[in-house]
């Protein structure tokens, strides 16, 4: 018989359906495989001139036709981290064979991610109005902008009629989503929640400042070779856009439709540093606040941890910091457990970042591979654990570690679970 509630009581919660929309590919599989691969998804800037600025390299979703996911007309007036999000939850939708709208809608919900939302619509609209005044700017301009318009966007699409709320945490978005999905369907306020993290972020406002504040990387000769999460020679993360959406539901909900199961989400907790706007606390005590107690609230050791996905930007003091906070919550495991960085290929989708990186913990999990950091090439003495360096490696795994660590301090931290009865 199948136990329905975890070790401290909990109903156990699953995930059913998985989309993603990325630099890696136009579906969650060919993300993962474009992952294993070592297919980069960062190429030079197509979206806007950045002959003005320092950075010109950027992971762009590349050759993306909204009107494929909905109409053209619909499409036109959604800011693009919109048309990213409903194409994610088209996809895990229909992965998880669930029909639009979802059966019992009012026990169903909706939780999704972004850092900035449709911050095109609003400069955009707010150019317009400079510079050719009020009678042209459009009456969609606001409904566009706002950050919520990817979780509503869901929510109408599925036809959910229960919670519904949006999180906005920076770099720790995607994880805070999905931990705080995971959350309401624990507390019994749904038996499943559509959620994840979206950006649309491949803005000259954006890459202007994140250059201002010398966070990305110079490498513009090199694109794919840009991004080096734990590589010596790091100078700076990779800007990115994308989304991923997951089903998830309660164990009990799953088997009840004998749903498909990728995963189990085991545990989840966040933390602040509570220290400066941008640089993290030196000595990491936010991060690892947030793996200590995302284990603790899975119910999981430290030596249980057989992978982690790594934050692992390829900036010179956040790889540093992470590997520090890694060593003092795993102690001497830390040079044990493999641990690799998704961004190497796939750049920092922002919002987007934590959804899809949980997709690949799911898939690694699901599927016994653990996917490589791409680019490691000079190993760093500061960041001395073992990165699993530019190759797949094939290992059965029973429990990963997400982290996410955040502008502001933020830190969130998800664990998952192989799943078996």
């Amino acid at each position: 018989m199948v136990n329905l509630q975890d070790a401290q009581g909990r109903p156990r919660i699953v995930i059913t359906g998985m989309g993603v929309m990325s630099p890696l590919g136009h579906t969650a599989e060919e993300s993962w495989q474009s992952l294993l691969h070592g297919r980069s998804g960062v190429s030079r800037i197509t979206q806007f001139d950045t002959s003005g600025l320092p950075v010109h390299i950027a992971g762009e979703v590349k050759a993306f036709a909204p009107q494929a996911y909905m109409d053209i007309k619909m499409a036109r007036r959604i800011s693009r981290a919109s048309q990213l999000a409903i194409a994610a939850a088209r996809m895990a939708l229909t992965d998880a064979n669930l029909p639009q709208p979802v059966p019992d809608p009012e026990r169903a919900g909706v939780l999704i991610g972004t850092g900035v939302g449709g911050f095109e619509v609003g400069d955009r609209e707010v150019t317009i109005l400079r510079q050719k005044g009020f009678n042209r700017v459009s009456p969609f301009a606001m409904t566009g902008f706002l950050a919520n318009m990817p979780s509503y966007h869901i929510s109408h699409l599925a036809g959910t009629l229960g919670p519904i709320s949006t999180v906005v945490a920076a770099c720790a978005t995607g994880n805070q989503a999905i931990g705080e999905a995971m959350q309401m369907l624990r507390d019994g306020r749904a038996d499943l929640i559509i959620t994840g993290g979206v950006e649309g972020l491949i803005h000259e406002a954006a890459i202007a400042g994140f250059a201002a504040m010398r966070a990305l990387s110079l490498r513009n000769d090199e694109p794919e070779r840009a991004s080096r999460p734990f590589d010596k020679d790091r100078d700076g993360f990779v800007l990115s856009e994308g989304a991923a959406v997951l089903v998830l539901e309660t164990l009990e909900h799953a088997l009840g439709r004998g749903a498909r199961i990728y995963a189990e989400m085991l545990g989840y907790a966040s933390s602040s540093d509570a220290y400066h706007v941008a640089a993290p606390d030196p000595e990491a005590v936010g991060a690892q606040r947030a793996m200590r107690w995302a284990l603790a609230d899975a119910g999981v050791t430290p030596q249980q941890v057989d992978y982690i996905n790594a934050h692992g930007t390829g900036t010179v003091v956040n790889d540093f910091l992470e590997t520090l906070a890694i060593k003092r919550v795993f102690g001497e495991w830390a040079y044990q457990v493999p641990i690799s960085s998704s961004k190497s290929v796939l750049g920092h989708a922002m919002g987007g970042a934590g959804a899809i990186e949980a997709v690949f913990c799911a898939y690694a999990l699901h599927c016994g591979i653990i996917p490589p950091t791409w680019n490691y090439e000079t190993p760093d003495p500061e960041c001395d654990l073992d990165y699993v360096p530019n190759a797949p490696r094939l290992q059965a795994i029973q429990v990963a570690l997400s982290n996410s660590f955040g502008l502001g301090g933020q830190n969130a931290c998800l664990v998952l679970g192989r799943w078996q009865p």
